[in-house]
């Protein structure tokens, strides 16, 4: 049985108040005024017969106490935003087949979830799901290979096509761990030319009048993280990229673009002689996909991500 005093409100309350150490800020952030994050704070703490945070510090700080309730409170509210995603699932059985493709920045978390909460849905349909750099999801898209495609926005107006922006991905440099003038000492690391996020990200140091060495050219997102983490140069790329390179995360650091900040919409796009209810319920579902599964694992991670990288539409 759960003690009295501990709610779902609450959970949510302490962990916009840990992440953010404003009490103005935790009643933006969930809605509520401030005398009720404030009240939320204390039943919490009376619940748990502790204090969580230092009530005598501003920005507020966690306790050791409340450090520890930290980690159990997110994995909570973490597994309910998921649990809330499959109940939202639409049924999809009057649906005779479905073709979906997505850009691989997902395939470590959003794909394999999606692709069962799909399939589940799909009681008598065929069903097809497949990974594609963004520009070859454009032309199946086009060709009407695929009724919808995950991607970023490539910037060009598309004729026939309807989208439904899912989140603003910011970029950021990343850089081996320690390094402190990553720009000034060691090479650039670029993403191949033929990719969509290269020609982003040239767009952007072309308008800011920057030119870098041309000596890496790495068509491997994971290949050119994994070269980051060696210390052989600097990237820029996104917090997408970021957390889906994990592994190397203990020999990178990521940092803000010191280029003038600059983003990439993610999108569902699917051509207007497709674009019903399902579009935009299956929009719906990626972005809470998005939201638990990246954006707020990430901003957690990196805090000063928070307002850049967000779940939109």
């Amino acid at each position: 049985m759960v003690m009295k005093g501990l709610t779902l409100r609450g959970l949510e309350v302490f962990e916009a108040l840990a992440r953010t150490g404003s009490v103005a800020q935790a009643a933006e952030i969930t809605g509520l005024s401030q005398p009720s994050v404030s009240q939320q704070l204390r039943n919490l703490e009376k619940a748990l017969g502790t204090d969580l945070v230092d009530h005598g510090r501003r920005p507020m700080r966690l306790t050791q106490a409340g450090r520890s309730f930290l980690a159990r409170a997110e994995a909570v509210l973490a597994e309910l935003q998921m649990a809330q995603g499959e109940l939202a699932v639409m049924d999809l059985g009057h649906l005779t087949t479905l073709s979906i493709g997505l850009i691989d920045d997902f395939d470590n978390d959003l794909t394999p979830r999606l692709a069962t909460l799909l399939a589940d849905s799909l009681t008598r349909s065929k069903f097809k799901l497949i990974t594609l750099p963004s520009l070859d999801l454009f032309a199946e898209l086009e060709a009407q290979r695929l009724h919808m495609a995950v991607s970023a926005h490539s910037g060009e107006v598309l004729e026939g096509v309807v989208e439904y922006p899912l989140v603003q991905d910011p970029f950021i440099l990343v850089a081996p761990k320690g390094v402190a003038q990553p720009v000034q000492d060691l090479p650039f690391l670029r993403y191949a030319r033929e990719q969509l996020i290269s020609r982003q990200i040239e767009s952007h140091l072309a308008r800011q009048q920057l030119e870098f060495e041309e000596r890496f050219e790495i068509g491997s997102h994971l290949a050119l993280m994994a070269m980051v983490a060696r210390g052989l140069g600097w990237a820029i790329t996104t917090p997408l990229g970021y957390m889906r390179a994990a592994r190397f995360h203990d020999g990178m650091e990521a940092h803000p673009a010191p280029f003038g900040e600059f983003a990439r919409t993610i999108s569902l796009f699917t051509r207007t002689d497709w674009s019903d209810q399902v579009p935009q319920e299956v929009a719906d579902m990626i972005r809470r996909l998005m939201r638990s599964q990246i954006v707020d694992p990430a901003i957690a991670q990196l805090p000063w991500l928070g307002g850049q990288l967000k779940v939109v539409g």
